[in-house]
């Protein structure tokens, strides 16, 4: 590379170390002066990262680098553009192959590598490595990370599933890894999580071309907001089924609650936006995976915000709420999608639909909606596990049982 050209950067992302590895690997045979470079966080809690330097004939350089306020990911952060900017500078790299540690999810990194990026580098792609047959075992993963030894701070609360399944879904390219393991079934509920990603063989040229395809990391971002989020379409095939749920009504909020461990089990993945009648004015984010739900404030509904403020509002939001846009209530709604093998959609959608309020209840305004609530007001964030046991043939048949449900629904 000409000394004053700008650095190609690629992520390539995953929690299946393996194929995380063979997808490097095979940029680095195939891109002569590439170089990859990887901070392995398996260490932190002794309070140093391993920093990592290799191209295609081994490692070039291996060094340590300080936690950053006892954070692993801090520290990755803190430590990565320096170094990308040493490549650049350099002027003999060709392509930087940023190999994120296992736990380590790629938005975060893609937003830090893209403010950097300029005359010296510029971010060309998010790739995340995929083994088809780990895709359900790894994403109906309901333990904390710290629990699994992948934790990037003693603070990280995530856990296995959802993690993974933030990897999978922000990446525009798979690269997939496939072996004699993976099933039909296994590729459709790939197929399905993550429809409209790019999927290449891990050892084809199709992956060369996609590590320099470019990226648009505002694009990346807004795909993933749950006010406009680019979300599964209705699909059934090899087992493995989608249900899109749509709803012009608001959650009764007790029996939304007291079907929020069923509805949580009901399938592998869950994610989408709802509405609850004693939040009537906030958009509400639903984020399941491994029997773990997550639900938190995604700010106001852009039925509840005065003309004036839609100015502010970035146009892909607008053109979202356009979708949903009802002449009553505007863009409030209840948009979820399910996902999993043997997904019983009759029994979801039914289980669904009695959560809804009633039409006495929808008549009667929002003002009573607000009484429908505890006496004690619910926080704006709550978050629910669910501990789920698989039976033998890699959780496909569904939970066998439950172990321990606990929540902050209620203060």
């Amino acid at each position: 590379m000409e000394e004053g050209r700008t650095l190609p950067v690629v992520i390539v992302a995953g929690i299946h170390a393996d194929a995380r590895s063979e997808v490097v690997d095979h940029l680095l045979r195939s891109v002569p002066g590439s170089v990859a470079l990887h901070h392995d966080l398996a260490d932190a809690a002794d309070g140093a990262v391993r920093r990592i330097v290799r191209d295609v004939s081994g490692d070039i350089s291996q060094d340590e680098t300080p936690l950053v306020n006892d954070c692993a990911c801090c520290a990755l952060r803190e430590d990565l553009v320096p170094e990308l900017e040493r490549l650049a500078g350099s002027g003999l790299t060709t392509l930087a192959v940023v190999e994120l540690w296992d736990s380590v999810e790629p938005k975060a990194m893609a937003e830090v590598v893209a403010a950097h990026a300029g005359d010296r580098m510029v971010l060309t792609n998010v790739i995340t490595a995929v083994d088809p047959a780990l895709v359900l075992p790894y994403l109906a993963n309901g333990d904390d990370l710290a629990e699994a030894g992948l934790a990037a701070a003693p603070t990280d609360r995530r856990t296995v599933g959802g993690t993974w399944a933030r990897q999978l879904e922000y990446a525009p390219v798979l690269a997939v890894v496939d072996g004699d393991d993976a099933d039909d079934e296994d590729r459709a509920l790939l197929a399905q999580l993550h429809p409209t990603a790019r999927r290449v063989p891990a050892g084809s040229g199709e992956l060369v071309q996609a590590a320099f395809a470019g990226f648009d990391v505002e694009a990346a971002a807004a795909a993933q907001h749950p006010a406009c989020a680019l979300l599964p379409q209705d699909a059934d095939e090899a087992g493995v089924a989608t249900l899109v749920w749509h709803g012009n009504r608001p959650f009764h909020p007790e029996r939304l609650c007291q079907a929020l461990e069923e509805l949580c089990c009901a399938a592998a993945r869950s994610r989408g936006r709802f509405w609850l009648a004693d939040r009537p004015d906030t958009l509400l984010a639903w984020d399941a995976a491994g029997g773990a739900l997550c639900v938190e404030s995604a700010g106001p509904w852009l039925a509840s915000l005065p003309d004036a403020a839609w100015e502010m509002v970035p146009p892909v939001r607008r053109a979202a709420a356009a979708l949903d846009w009802h002449p009553d209530h505007g863009d409030c709604c209840q948009h979820l999608v399910f996902t999993s093998p043997g997904l019983d959609r009759e029994g979801l959608e039914r289980l669904l639909d009695s959560c809804l309020l009633t039409d006495a209840e929808y008549a009667s305004g929002r003002e009573s909606w607000y009484d429908l609530c505890m006496p004690s007001r619910r926080p704006v964030e709550m978050t629910l596990r669910i501990r789920r046991v698989f039976q033998a043939h890699g959780g496909k048949s569904g939970a066998s049982a439950l172990q321990s449900a606990s929540e902050d629904w209620a203060t």
